[in-house]
């Protein structure tokens, strides 16, 4: 019996808990903000691209374990270290950054920030109405224009480039910042909801040889931000006024009123607000169609009160001529 409870207490001190101390709980809080951190860094350049391509390899390469296919382990093994420095290489900018940031960050006040950021959904129509008729009038004046507007991909790095904005989109903050010789014109505004971000911001520039020569550095610059992240660029030319726009690596040139329309209203993305539109449109009618059909009923009601009354008011006025005949034959009798 002793033997039996030496071997459960045995058993059981090897499942304590070890002694935690000031310092392991230093360390965890530290690890914690260091990984926090980076998912937050990782979320806001394009590593966050590069994490999801990743995340497919990974998926593929669990299925080549499971499956036990040898060439496919031994290859990715041998590329591995080629892999990361590809990554590193490609991730350069965003890492130093991320180091400047680092030195130019006060740790009590980075300890104590939280990411408060909103998501911001889709412009309104209002913003899209309002780039169009920035982007024409501006067309007309041949002022050069480039309106980068962001998606999903965050465009903070090019951001940061330019003088921070804040401005609800209009067409005449628009105009004014493309005006020539203003301090804000030279460069591109990216537009973020319904709000520009920044000006004068500096975009990559497209190495596409299929590019016509005869396209300056503004178109380039606008393709070049297209193949770069998933925004939507307009611009404006200063030469010819024409308007065109730049998505997914492609340059969509002089563009009319209505494919101008049709392309903002891709990104835009309202097809929830559309389906609320539609719906409230739908309680508008059905509404109407009741009171109108409430109002066709008291309409009838009135007519059928009005007839009545109407009749008796011949009846009343039947049995006052009756009553004058009458007395006028009894006086006449009488005498």
């Amino acid at each position: 019996m002793a033997n039996f409870g030496n071997v459960i207490i045995e058993y059981l001190s090897a499942f304590r808990l070890p002694r935690v101390g000031i310092s392991d709980v230093v360390e965890v809080l530290i690890l914690a903000f260091i990984l926090y951190r980076a998912m937050v860094w990782v979320k806001n350049t394009r590593a966050w691209s590069i994490v999801k391509g990743l995340a497919i390899v990974l998926v593929f390469m669990a299925i080549a374990v499971l499956f036990n296919m040898n060439t496919i382990i031994w290859l990715a093994k041998s590329l591995f270290t080629l892999i990361a420095l590809a990554i590193i290489v490609a991730l350069q900018p965003e890492i130093r950054r991320l180091i400047e940031e680092l030195g130019q960050t006060n740790f009590i006040s980075a300890l104590i920030k939280m990411e408060n950021k909103k998501e911001e959904g889709r412009f309104s129509d209002k913003t899209l109405n309002e780039i169009i008729v920035a982007s024409y009038e501006m067309g007309r004046a041949k002022t050069g224009a480039l309106i980068v507007i962001e998606q999903d991909s965050p465009l903070g790095e090019y951001e940061r480039t330019g003088i921070a904005v804040d401005g609800v989109v209009t067409s005449q903050l628009l105009i004014n910042i493309f005006e020539h010789n203003t301090p804000l014109h030279d460069g591109a505004v990216i537009v973020r909801g319904d709000r520009v971000a920044a000006a004068t911001c500096y975009l990559p520039l497209s190495d596409q040889r299929t590019l016509s020569k005869d396209l300056g550095t503004r178109h380039r610059a606008a393709v070049g931000i297209s193949e770069n992240s998933d925004s939507m660029t307009v611009v404006v030319s200063e030469e010819t006024g024409k308007v065109s726009v730049a998505y997914g690596g492609e340059l969509f040139r002089a563009l009319d009123v209505t494919e101008l329309r049709e392309k903002l209203e891709i990104v835009q993305n309202k097809h929830i607000a559309e389906k609320n539109s539609l719906i409230s449109k739908i309680k508008a009618k059905k509404e109407n169609k009741e009171e109108g059909g409430q109002n066709g009923e008291e309409k009838k009601l009135s007519r059928k009160e009005e007839k009545a009354k109407r009749k008796e008011e011949k009846a009343s006025r039947k049995e006052k001529n009756k009553e004058d005949k009458e007395n006028k034959e009894d006086k006449e009798n009488k005498e």
